[in-house]
């Protein structure tokens, strides 16, 4: 009868440590889930970030300052670019394209921007000095504090441009007084006062 006893307190006992060992494994593979779905989770969050972050730097407008110095960009299409802080000094522009381009601080120094297009350009602090702009369009351009010394605008149209504080050959700006006509539709300056025309 003591072996009959013994032997089913053994088989509960099994049953009872099975049952702890089987609720053992349960918990530990929920745990591990559980754990699992956290890092997941935190994963996911983290390439979520990076997608945003990327995407806005992506789409953000900003501007890398560019270097094209003594480049051949004849006919090029710079067309509404922001060019902030680039510089084309010596560059080959001719006929090209910048028209309504932020060129705020833009260094042309000695490049050739015959026939160029550069119609509502912001050429505000531009260096232009010893440029060539013969027959150029800056129709409505901004060239506010531009330094333009031994530029050379022969023929260039500059209808609604603004010259504020433009740096002149004393020559150029007669010049560009006969040309002169129009009022910048940005500023609402008259071109022939910001070249101090009589």
């Amino acid at each position: 009868m003591n072996s009959k006893l013994s032997d089913a307190c053994s088989g509960l006992r099994l049953r009872t440590e099975g049952s702890t060992l089987e609720s053992s494994r349960t918990k530990l593979k929920l745990k591990c889930k559980i754990d699992n779905q956290i890092w997941a989770n935190i994963l996911s969050l983290f390439l979520w970030g990076i997608i945003g972050i990327t995407t806005t730097v992506g789409l953000a407008p900003t501007a890398l300052a560019l270097e094209y110095n003594k480049e051949i960009l004849v006919e090029a299409d710079f067309s509404g670019r922001d060019l902030t802080d680039s510089s084309f000094t010596k560059a080959n522009l001719r006929q090209s394209n910048f028209s309504h381009a932020d060129l705020h601080g833009v260094s042309f120094f000695a490049a050739n921007l015959e026939s160029a297009n550069l119609e509502g350009a912001d050429l505000r602090n531009s260096t232009l000095d010893s440029a060539r702009l013969v027959r150029a369009n800056l129709t409505n351009a901004l060239l506010e504090g531009a330094f333009a010394a031994n530029a050379r605008f022969d023929g260039a149209i500059i209808d609604g441009a603004d010259f504020t504080d433009t740096l002149l050959r004393s020559d150029e700006q007669k010049k560009l007084c006969k040309l002169a006509k129009g009022t910048n539709p940005i500023t609402g300056r008259d071109t022939r006062d910001t070249l101090f025309c009589p």
